[in-house]
């Protein structure tokens, strides 16, 4: 390893970066940038031209200028905007259209004049793109350029639908989506083979020349691609890179966003730090990582070489260091998550406070009706073989990733069940009658009615009943909340309402839990981990007096989409050979999302091939850094009041 020196945030990040505690701190200000902007042109008697972006990032922005029209009398009257891309071939009546997004998220709910609103028509003939994408540009300089641009950035680096090898002198114009953007995509049009294959996109060329770039992103799954496009070189590879070259850019992130800066990474590199335990634990543990080498074998050599050499001036020396790292990753390997009771204990056993109530009442909550099995079935059957009172939550109906052909064959079978036992009558017949016909005329992208989601609902409850009852959960402890943002029939969802902290504050004073297991996974790429993760936060913060919660520990699982980096574990389960097949039989009891499942995100592959491929790379990890081997590893954090 070349030796590295500490250098200034100013050298690394490329682009000026401002880091936030959560992404409504992020929306805020942004929003409260515009809004400034705004009333400053209204004064001036000027034209305010915005540039704006779809997707999930902007959202929270829009809604947050919506709330300032509405209640600070914000007017949108001198607002001019052009919207950055647009599918094509796509109407604007389409769910899929970002002419409808705009309208729902932000101009149906201000006074901005309908001739104002620019968004790239995605209906026109092949014939006709080129002299309208000409157009676009002209009437964007005709009104004097654009004042600012919202951007976010895709998980390819584009901006805007600026495929990797776009140009610096690019603009407005028809390109071909990449795979990964169509991919990412399909969440949205139900399958990969809905999503268009072209979009109309502004340049970066047509980007760069606005006066203020602002571009936002959220979430752990956008840090690696953050990180190149803030500190790594400028490439059309990346072309959210060519940022860097804009004299008045900006970056938000929240802190999920920025994990993989180096000023959050590897803090030491970049200016003198405190060095508390746990950054020294990370800083170790990356270091043991980068070469390879168990912890109790690092040298002074190693520190010095790896840009640590403040941390052996305060650690004494790297046999010290060593010893006290390993100590700490060591205390984190438990089989007994739900602690261990006197009568089990032996000799060198270590106290913890979780063994002191044995056994608990553990309450499981799983946004979707599969990660329980598929982020810590072991963990799971682990609580209920120690005998543990263990009730599963699941949040979310999860209909909305049951196939078509699915429901149809579903359908297929009750028809085929009444006739057999001669049970049908008028309303069961209307009901499939409607079904069928729902499915039958169903067109592509579109949502479905509220039959058939019914019935995909039932499907996967079906399932989770089948997953929790392999793991051993009686079926009076399993619950099915139903939570009612969800029930949209579409990938976007509703905003939390006061139903849905209601429907959990009231569970969690049912069951009184001593244990709570939630999904901290926020690289979901559809966000219900992150709004089901949010509900809970606000239900706990609702009931966190109450002598009953005096008792109570939350503890985060990930490994739908990510795992825990090792550094950050807290508890960490091993599992055996036979424990890791008995998983894999819980997660295939979900019949519905194998073989392809519709929203598999980014990765590809089938749910329990993921979940034991992250397992097993933990695994090796502890033993890599010389910590015992396992054949598996589950991974929780702690939740301490203050994550997300």
């Amino acid at each position: 390893m070349p030796m590295m020196t500490q250098g200034s945030i100013a050298q690394l990040e490329k682009i000026p970066t401002q880091v936030l505690p959560l992404s409504v701190d992020v929306n805020k200000v942004v929003a409260s940038e515009i809004a400034q902007l705004i009333r400053t042109r209204q004064a001036e008697g000027k034209l305010c031209v915005l540039g704006l972006a779809t997707g999930s990032t902007p959202i929270g922005v829009y809604a947050e200028l919506i709330r300032m029209h509405k209640e600070e009398g914000l007017s949108f009257k001198n607002v001019m905007t052009f919207n950055l891309d647009e599918y094509f071939p796509m109407a604007p009546h389409q769910l899929q259209s970002y002419h409808r997004f705009m309208d729902e998220r932000l101009f149906n709910h201000i006074d901005i004049p309908r001739e104002n609103i620019n968004v790239p028509d995605g209906t026109l003939s092949i014939e006709e793109v080129w002299d309208y994408c000409k157009a676009y540009e002209k009437k964007i300089r005709s009104v004097g350029g654009l004042d600012i641009q919202v951007l976010g950035i895709g998980r390819t680096g584009h901006i805007g639908f600026n495929e990797p090898g776009s140009g610096m002198d690019s603009r407005t114009r028809l390109i071909t989506l990449d795979s990964l953007t169509r991919m990412d995509a399909a969440d949205d049009f139900h399958a990969l083979e809905n999503v268009p294959i072209r979009a109309i996109t502004m340049g970066v060329g047509t980007i760069m020349d606005a006066r203020r770039l602002i571009m936002i992103a959220f979430g752990e799954g956008k840090a690696g691609i953050v990180a190149r496009a803030v500190e790594g070189e400028i490439t059309p590879v990346v072309a959210a890179s060519f940022l860097q070259k804009h004299p008045n850019a900006q970056v938000m992130l929240d802190e999920a966003a920025a994990q993989q800066l180096t000023r959050y990474r590897r803090p030491w590199l970049v200016s003198q730090i405190k060095w508390t335990p746990k950054i020294i634990k990370r800083a170790v543990i990356d270091l043991a990582k980068s070469l390879e080498k168990a912890i109790l074998k690092l040298t002074e050599e190693d520190y010095n070489e790896g840009g640590l050499q403040d941390l052996l001036a305060v650690g004494g020396s790297a046999y010290d260091i060593n010893i006290d790292v390993f100590r700490s990753v060591y205390k984190t390997i438990t089989g007994w998550p739900g602690g261990k009771p006197a009568k089990h204990k032996r000799q060198g056993d270590m106290q913890r406070a979780s063994d002191d109530i044995f056994p608990k009442r553990v309450l499981l909550f799983s946004p979707h009706p599969d990660d329980d099995v598929i982020s810590m079935g072991g963990t799971f059957q682990r609580l209920v073989d120690h005998g543990h009172g263990v009730h599963v939550a699941y949040q979310v109906s999860g209909n909305i990733a049951v196939s078509d052909e699915d429901a149809a064959r579903f359908a297929d079978f009750a028809q085929e069940y009444n006739a057999m036992f001669n049970i049908a009558n008028d309303q069961s017949a209307k009901v499939d009658q409607v079904v069928e016909q729902s499915l039958t005329n169903k067109k592509s992208g579109q949502g479905d009615s509220a039959e058939v989601r019914t019935l995909k609902g039932l499907i996967r409850r079906s399932e989770a009943r089948a997953g929790a009852l392999y793991v051993g959960v009686p079926y009076e402890n399993m619950h099915f909340m139903d939570l009612p943002f969800y029930e949209t029939g579409t990938i976007a969802k509703k905003p939390i309402s006061d139903d849905d902290i209601q429907i959990t504050v009231d569970l969690l004073n049912q069951i009184k839990p001593h244990q709570i297991y939630a999904a901290g996974d926020l690289s979901d790429p559809h966000g219900t981990h992150r709004v089901c993760l949010s509900c809970i936060l606000q239900a706990i913060e609702r009931i966190k007096d109450q002598d009953w919660y005096q008792n109570c520990e939350l503890w985060l699982y990930r490994g739908a989409w990510q795992e825990w980096d090792i550094e950050d574990v807290e508890m960490a389960v091993p599992l055996a050979p036979r424990e890791v097949i008995k998983k894999r039989i819980a997660i295939l009891k979900h019949e519905s999302q194998k073989d392809g499942a519709m929203f598999p995100g980014s990765d590809m592959r089938e749910f329990w091939q993921r979940a034991e491929q992250r397992n097993a790379d933990t695994a090796k990890l502890y033993d890599m850094l010389g910590l015992p081997e396992y054949e598996a590893i589950e991974g929780f954090v702690k939740w301490d009041g203050t994550m997300y």
